[in-house]
């Protein structure tokens, strides 16, 4: 698993869910969260090959949503 960089998942998650990511953009964070073992491989996979791509990326948007409040949080609590 690869750390994150926290504040580009925050700023492709935004564009994403607002449909104004390129799809290189929406690729990025798609690959961010597969690297991070935060989707499977089947889920990356499926959303390479447009199965189910748009329940797959809204998932990945709600745990992308989630990973980034465990960050504030832990940082929150590291000051």
């Amino acid at each position: 698993m690869n750390s994150i960089d926290y504040k580009r998942l925050s700023l492709l998650g935004d564009k994403v869910k607002a449909n104004q990511a390129t799809k290189a953009e929406k690729d990025e964070f798609m690959s961010m969260m597969y690297e991070s073992g935060k989707i499977t491989q089947l889920q990356y996979n499926d959303y390479l090959n447009k199965k189910n791509s748009d329940e797959i990326v809204n998932a990945a948007l709600a745990i992308g949503a989630i990973t980034l409040i465990g960050y504030l949080i832990g940082k929150l609590f590291d000051e």
